[in-house]
């Protein structure tokens, strides 16, 4: 006779595959017609634009241009040009590096990037990109969660709660972003945006019905040259707010952000005499969609009266997700070896964040490159740049997997010194730890009921302590009673009154 088992299923995502690719790309670039010769390179600073991430039949492909911009003194000029460019590139992983997979997440950032002067109309370009993939695949878990039987079967069932946490959406999005920044009264009027950096920081995601809502901030520092030809600086921070569909998730569901730039588009707003900037900013989104939730499985059964048989498989759940948020401030000095006259531009530019455990101790560590444009005392522009390591502790369960990623979201402040330039700004480390459990489901069972069990030969009394990895209902089953008879024979109110040297009485269940 089959019993009747009562199942229930989840559909959820899974990491299907992770890699990293590295390339290099070189360029040889003609100054245009329009642009004064190049006398004595700056500095080079380049934006990744992720275009298009696609999976064909297991192989994961990337596309997407590095904007460069390279700051230079003129020939013959004073003041600060710049030469701006698009290295396009592509990657793509072996072929069923990510099988199964239905969802890609890429990012793509430049770990060395390089500009020399081959003469003063040409330039060439060295620039070596890492990028991160991450594929998902989508899965469907079923359970068996009860069964259904009559009393006269005498059936013990063993059910356990198992809390998880499911990602149960990945929703993407791409949209644009337009606003103006005003210049303050104090500042120069702008006549061309000579180098420009933009940050993004969500600070608010919440469901609601089928939307999810998101709010933030887009941080944009400015290097421009005045009308006069001098070289100043600006920043200011943008408020936005974005709503994207995510039909049949949980209000609750804990929403995890990712914000890539796509494209900018920032420009002097000549109508408004210099002082009104136009910034387009061309964006993707995706969110990573978490809810919480109680299973019931059904673990184990038996009969006291027949003889019964089920089939068991292994299940894994997500039993641990968490999102945490740490801020580490670095205040450090750039030697410079001559005396400044002022700082035009500051940047801090982490790399990605590696890993590393001891126990349920977790080090979160990154390095930083810092840059600082200024002009010495004859007014040249020149760049003091260092990397430092920055990192940050969290204390984590030791079977969880750890990935995270660094930001330098807000302004870098620096001050002028007796020693060179002192620079002070926050690192934000975001990790996402996730663990898996497994659990023991009963996924089939037959009971004979038509012969009941040959009890000639068993005791009809036992009496024994509980071994140290036994507990009441293995005892139960082995001696063919139940949990409720081993309390009732004991005088016990609860499992956790049995202590492992306490002798119980186990007697056989009566029929």
């Amino acid at each position: 006779m089959e019993l009747e088992l009562k199942k229930a299923r989840f559909d959820a995502y899974d990491v299907g595959g992770e890699l990293t690719l590295t390339q290099e790309e070189t360029a040889e670039t003609i100054v245009p017609d329009y642009c004064p010769d190049i006398a004595r390179i700056i500095d080079t600073e380049g934006k990744v634009y992720l275009h298009s991430r696609e999976l064909r039949e297991g192989k994961a492909e990337i596309s997407g241009t590095v904007r460069v911009t390279v700051l230079y003194t003129p020939d013959g000029e004073s003041g600060v040009r710049t030469l701006d460019f698009a290295m396009p590139f592509s990657a793509e992983s072996d072929a069923k590096a990510m099988s199964e997979c239905v969802v890609l997440l890429a990012e793509t950032e430049p770990e060395l990037l390089e500009t020399r002067e081959l003469n003063p109309r040409k330039v060439f370009t060295r620039c070596k990109l890492v990028t991160h993939l991450a594929g998902y695949r989508r899965t469907a878990t079923e359970f068996c969660t009860d069964a259904e039987v009559e009393d006269k079967l005498c059936i013990e069932k063993r059910q356990e709660v198992q809390h998880t946490t499911a990602l149960t959406h990945i929703v993407e999005k791409d949209f644009t972003f337009s606003d103006e920044l005003d210049l303050s009264p104090g500042r120069e009027g702008a006549a061309e945006i000579l180098s420009s950096r933009v940050c993004s920081s969500v600070t608010e995601s919440k469901v609601v019905g089928s939307k999810l809502i998101l709010k933030g901030l887009f941080t944009v520092a400015l290097l421009y040259r005045s009308p006069e030809g001098k070289c100043c600086s600006t920043s200011g921070e943008l408020p936005f707010s974005q709503i994207m569909e995510v039909e049949g998730a949980a209000e609750g569901s804990d929403a995890a952000v990712q914000l890539q730039l796509t494209g900018t588009d920032i420009q002097v707003d000549g109508d408004h005499d210099s002082r009104k900037i136009t910034v387009t900013l061309y964006l993707h989104a995706t969110a990573l969609l978490r809810q919480e939730q109680d299973v019931t499985l059904l673990c184990d059964l038996y009969s006291t009266a027949y003889d019964l048989s089920y089939d068991a498989q292994p299940l894994q759940f997500c039993d641990f997700a968490e999102t945490l948020t740490r801020r580490q401030t670095v205040r450090e000095v750039l030697e410079i070896g001559v005396v400044a006259e002022s700082i035009l531009f500051l940047s801090a530019v982490p790399s990605a964040v590696s890993v590393n455990r001891e126990g349920d101790s977790v080090t979160l560590r990154t390095t930083v490159s810092i840059r600082a444009l200024y002009l010495d005392e004859g007014g040249a522009a020149l760049v003091a740049e260092r990397n430092i390591d920055v990192s940050c502790q969290l204390e984590l369960p030791e079977n969880c997997r750890v990935t995270a990623h660094a930001f330098c979201a807000e302004e870098v402040q620096g001050s002028l010194g007796d020693r060179g330039i002192e620079v002070r700004f926050p690192v934000e480390f975001r990790a996402e730890a996730v663990s898996r459990k497994k659990c023991v489901c009963v996924t089939a069972a037959k009971i004979n009921s038509e012969t009941p069990k040959d009890l000639s030969g068993a005791p009809s009394l036992v009496l024994r302590c509980k071994g140290k990895q036994e507990t009441l209902w293995d005892l139960a089953k082995r001696y063919n009673t139940t949990i409720a008879t081993i309390l009732a024979a004991n005088e016990l109110e609860g499992e956790d009154d049995t202590a492992e040297e306490k002798l119980l009485l186990i007697p056989r269940k009566r029929a």
